[in-house]
């Protein structure tokens, strides 16, 4: 029988700091694991329209806020973030139009105060607009009055730009500090998209709770940043050509597609947006297009159809989904 998990926030033990991790009493750590979980599965018997598989590509626009972070302000770094806006974001764009995909923008809120123009193209194009922190910070690093300070400004500031106040966040840092998810909570978001326990969406629980806030989880496998990247003086460097990562990603297509899951996509324009990549993603989204039984979805289009409606437990004995109260 697996011991019960105490509830609330964790502790501080006397000396932790000075503890090695295998110092730890067993309360401590358990206490750490169960602070954000993934709770029960929210994927629904069928996607609507009868669809076997739901899809929802992503794109954060990250453009000059990474080097910006960091105080990085040469011209050099600056352009390989202008390139995402000037070039690519503009043919992503018109090929998600030309290929009927609707799309979730997670936009920092310096790089939508940078490019207004790009968010109304997106809330033009039909696309939902996202949040992804101030300027790309690192959200692990911060106390809670600055974490909730950044996270309420790009809000509003996304709000006053696209006319439309965002529901979803993923968090710059793909990770949660120890204030992220109260945050969250706070700031009145229905669904984050930065977790990884699970393919499919879930619930997020917290100190054993659940939330009642979607997760609609990410994976570098699904990310085209691990795989192109390169950082000219240290060793990142792009190890695979771009239709390497097309086999990949329409592998895991293919497999959420027989499980009857979510196929979610996170790709960068600054990244994806050269023309040899475009043309994997042109593959990719044919590949896709070729099957009669997807439906195609924003973020926030997921995470409004699996949102729980009680915080009910799940009744794992049987399978039930608590979201339709039918089974798999």
């Amino acid at each position: 029988m697996t011991p019960p998990v105490p509830s609330g926030p964790v502790p501080p033990v006397p000396d932790e700091p000075s503890l090695e991790p295998w110092q730890w009493p067993e309360d401590v750590w358990r206490r750490h694991v169960s602070r954000v979980r993934a709770g029960r599965d929210l994927t629904p018997v069928r996607w609507p329209g009868g669809a076997q598989v739901a899809v929802a590509i992503s794109f954060d626009s990250d453009h000059e806020t990474i080097p910006l972070r960091d105080g990085e302000t040469s011209p050099g770094k600056l352009s390989q973030g202008e390139y995402g806006s000037r070039v690519a974001a503009p043919k992503i764009l018109s090929m998600l139009a030309e290929l009927e995909v609707p799309a979730s923008f997670y936009m920092p809120a310096v790089s939508a105060l940078l490019h207004p123009d790009e968010v109304e193209a997106y809330v033009e194009g039909g696309h939902e607009v996202a949040v992804h922190g101030w300027i790309h910070e690192r959200n692990m690093l911060l106390s809670r009055d600055d974490e909730l300070d950044l996270t309420a400004r790009a809000l509003d500031t996304l709000e006053r730009l696209s006319g439309v106040r965002p529901t979803g966040i993923r968090t710059p840092s793909w990770d949660f500090s120890q204030n992220t998810l109260d945050i969250i909570a706070e700031l009145g978001f229905t669904y984050d998209s930065s977790l990884m326990g699970d393919d499919n969406p879930y619930e997020l629980v917290a100190d054993g709770q659940p939330t009642g806030i979607v997760e609609i989880p990410v994976e570098w496998i699904r990310d085209d940043a691990p795989y192109f990247m390169m950082e000219r003086y240290s060793g990142l460097r792009p190890y695979m050509p771009p239709r390497s990562a097309l086999q990949i990603w329409q592998d895991e297509f293919d497999e959420a597609r027989r499980e009857g899951g979510l196929f979610q996509l996170t790709l960068h324009p600054h990244v994806i947006g050269h023309r040899s990549r475009l043309v994997v993603l042109r593959a990719l989204l044919e590949h896709i297009r070729e099957q009669s039984d997807v439906w195609f979805a924003t973020h926030a289009d997921v995470a409004a159809l699996v949102r729980p409606t009680t915080t009910a437990p799940t009744d794992h004995a049987n399978g039930t989904n608590m979201t339709t109260g039918e089974s798999r």
